[in-house]
């Protein structure tokens, strides 16, 4: 066991060591890879990686003094998933991130470090901290052709540079298929639990550790909910129940393929955790998105269990996620989702729905671009060509709805005003009550597990409905009724989106309409330089001249 007195420099070397070899020649050790965030694809508010590709989040934490630290599955050599390494970044408001240099490397060719998750070792129950209460401990699948196994690393600098358990792996069954160890403390027991995905089995498995060295198989969570052909990406986490002071959990499992629109999405189980196992509500698959876009998302360990838990997921789906034309006009693949705070709620005929709603959007708000409290039927239109960030916040609430024969439509669209393709999405107030999404008349990407229009119902309680969205140049995200539905929704257009039109029709003649647009500010433009170069925790001074059309993949300082 190394020292807790070790040094910053140290780490570097021994970080230096595992990636001498040409299988990672060129990427940086001990400063963070630079990107370019300027171009037209690339979103302002979402996280991306600086360059080449990024698949799930990882090791997600919040510490002590505010800070969250977001890892990444992150191929620094390529636009495609291969040569999987952890990439990181730190915000302390979800939205600024700061790229940091790269926090676990593969120790040899062939190696991959898979996902996996992190957590603060406050009473030191691993004996790797023994003079501190803030040491971090990451969990994660090392992946080789022969085995997938579970290995830990243990950083002294709070999250930032890792050193590789000696004793490692802390547990093999000699299997391929065994991955994304998902841990959290659980105070009545004072033990560690970990929730890991024997995939191809269809089996979530449950461990227990006293000190994230020595693990115990405690229990099964089997063939439940959607299969698909493989689980993956589990998270286990203590989650509030609106209305109850009931202590519930929530079990996540991703699927990939096989999800009922193809490829990848993410599923969630209520119910109670005793220490041991988990036992949910009832049988039913719920899914937590309703779009495409949404996967292998992670909660943030560090939240309070009483409190709403914050998640982040990966926008992407792995039917097209390395073929996305992102990777050969700008150099990178792939965004996370917004952060998204959840809780529990009975809203639905089903009840235990996820509700999921944006974090507080605060630090990214610009200025109000329009706003119309009493629209009734008709039309709200925008130019935001001159929003340098073009991303935007829009929301839209009815009220007055009638219990029966209920009418109307509310439709927004976001065109390009040069080539004139368009996003579009809508509500029906009648019948079934359907929501849709289109992403068909966007043509800068054709792939045919692209689907392009997304639907979901939406029942009317109390006679209003509400609308939020944040759209985000390639990305858009909608949230029905306070989030009791979410859609995460890429597209990637020829044209920059720059005009927007929010509209009603047909509603009944009591209905009242209010509709705000936000102008959202870019997250990275500050962190800029002259170049349009985002260095990461080594930013030079910035000068945003380069904000949309025109940027080199290759032009960075």
């Amino acid at each position: 066991m190394l020292s807790s007195a070790i040094t910053l420099g140290a780490a570097l070397v021994a970080c230096a060591s595992a990636q001498s070899q040409d299988f990672d020649a060129g990427v940086p050790i001990g400063v963070p890879v630079a990107g370019n965030y300027t171009g037209s694809l690339r979103p302002q508010i979402h996280f991306s990686p600086p360059q080449y590709f990024m698949n799930d989040p990882n090791g997600m934490f919040r510490a002590a003094d505010g800070t969250y630290h977001l890892y990444y599955q992150y191929n620094p050599t390529d636009i495609v998933a291969r040569n999987q390494h952890w990439g990181h970044a730190t915000s302390t408001d979800l939205y600024h991130w700061t790229n940091q240099p790269i926090a676990i490397f593969p120790g040899a060719e062939g190696e991959g470090i898979f996902s996996g998750s992190a957590v603060i070792d406050v009473n030191n129950t691993s004996g790797f901290f023994p003079n501190q209460t803030n040491g971090v401990v990451a969990i994660y699948t090392l992946n080789t052709a022969l085995e997938e196994s579970q290995q830990i690393a243990y950083s002294f600098d709070g999250g930032y540079t890792f050193t590789k358990y000696a004793n490692n792996p802390v547990i093999s069954i000699n299997s391929t298929q065994f991955r994304d160890p998902k841990v959290i403390w659980h105070a009545p027991t004072q033990s560690w639990v970990m929730v890991i995905a024997y995939a191809q089995e269809f089996v979530i498995g449950i461990y227990t550790s006293l000190n994230l060295k020595n693990w115990t198989h405690a229990s099964n969570f089997s063939h439940q909910g959607l299969l698909g052909l493989q689980y993956e990406c589990p998270n286990l986490v203590p989650i509030p129940m609106n209305g109850s002071t009931e202590p519930m959990y929530l079990l996540q499992i991703s699927i990939n393929p096989g999800a009922p629109l193809g490829g990848s999405i993410s599923q969630y189980f209520p119910g109670t955790f005793n220490g041991t196992v988990f036992t949910p509500v009832d049988g039913v698959a719920r899914i937590a998105d309703f779009g495409k876009d949404n996967y292998a998302g992670q909660f943030f360990y560090g939240i309070p269990d009483n409190e709403p838990q914050v998640s982040i997921a990966w926008a992407s789906n792995w039917q097209y996620s390395q073929v996305v034309p992102t990777g050969p006009l700008e150099g990178w693949r792939s965004s996370m989702s917004l952060p998204r705070v959840n809780t529990l709620a009975n809203v639905t005929r089903i009840g235990y729905d996820l509700i999921s709603i944006p974090y507080d959007l605060t630090p990214v708000h610009d200025s109000v671009l329009e706003q119309n409290n009493s629209l009734g039927n008709g039309t709200v239109l925008l130019d935001y060509s001159t929003l340098d960030s073009g991303a935007l916040y829009f929301e839209a609430n009815i009220s007055n709805i009638p219990k029966a024969n209920a009418t109307g439509t509310l439709n927004f669209t976001f065109t390009s005003s040069v080539t004139g393709e368009s996003l579009r999405g809508g509500f029906f107030f009648g019948g079934d009550v359907p929501f849709f999404i289109n992403r068909g008349y966007i043509r800068g990407f054709d792939n045919p597990f692209f689907t392009d229009k997304f639907s979901t119902n939406n029942l009317i309680t109390n006679g209003q409905f509400r609308l939020q969205g944040v759209i985000d140049r390639s990305i858009l995200e909608v949230f029905l009724d306070g989030g009791e539905r979410s859609a995460t929704t890429t597209f990637f257009p020829e044209g920059d989106l720059d005009q927007m039109s929010i509209s009603t029709a047909e509603l009944n003649s009591n209905t009242t309409v209010s509709v705000v647009v936000w102008g959202l500010k870019s997250a990275w433009a500050a962190e800029e330089n002259i170049n349009g170069t985002v260095i990461g925790n080594n930013t030079m001074p910035s000068n945003s001249t380069m904000r949309r059309r025109g940027m080199s993949m290759y032009g960075m300082a």
